[in-house]
């Protein structure tokens, strides 16, 4: 029985971002953790795969392996450049970008995925930094999204903790050691 049939939506192997009626500090720290852990549950996820298995799709129709690996650091240096904006101007409208066009250019086909999973790994050092230095106000601050309204800095870290898992499992069912590249 294929994941599809079974109920299971291979795009969202954890589930769907889901926000929290109510978000508290216990909550924001899991993230916070999240986002220290994961350049290292990335580069865990890929450890082993070569070309062959960075080159298979995670999913039917879906992006490849190295594709996802460097999207998350596309992703991210966008929400740091996000939050540093809603902790320096007022409520500021963001510009969003075409992740998929992204990921069909050529150093995200292409590029070794070390290079994202360095870039990865400072920038989540900054990020983090940055964030754990915040007070209750500035986790309050916001940042409007031109599709999805208003977001404070604290409900867009739990998203951005969630997004960097959700991808990792994407890099999971990719199995090394397989012989031909699997799917899982």
């Amino acid at each position: 029985m294929s994941e599809e049939a079974a109920g299971l939506d291979p795009r969202y192997p954890i589930g769907k971002f889901v926000r929290p009626a109510v978000l508290d500090a216990a909550m924001r720290e899991t993230a916070l953790a999240d986002l220290a852990e994961l350049p290292a549950l990335l580069r865990s996820a890929v450890e082993g795969l070569d070309d062959a298995h960075l080159a298979v799709p995670y999913r039917k129709d879906g992006w490849t392996v190295r594709q996802v690996v460097h999207h998350i650091p596309d992703s991210h240096m966008n929400a740091y450049f996000r939050f540093r904006k809603a902790l320096t101007e007022d409520s500021p409208v963001i510009s969003v970008y075409e992740e998929k066009g992204w990921a069909e250019l050529p150093d995200s086909q292409a590029a070794p995925v070390e290079w994202s999973l360095g870039l990865l790994e400072n920038l989540h050092k900054r990020w983090v930094m940055m964030l754990r230095g915040l007070d209750e106000a500035q986790w309050q601050r916001t940042f409007v999204h031109p599709e999805r309204g208003p977001m404070t800095v604290e409900l867009a870290t739990l998203m951005y903790a969630w997004h960097g898992k959700h991808h990792v499992a994407h890099a999971r069912q990719v199995l090394p050691g397989a012989g031909p590249a699997v799917i899982l």
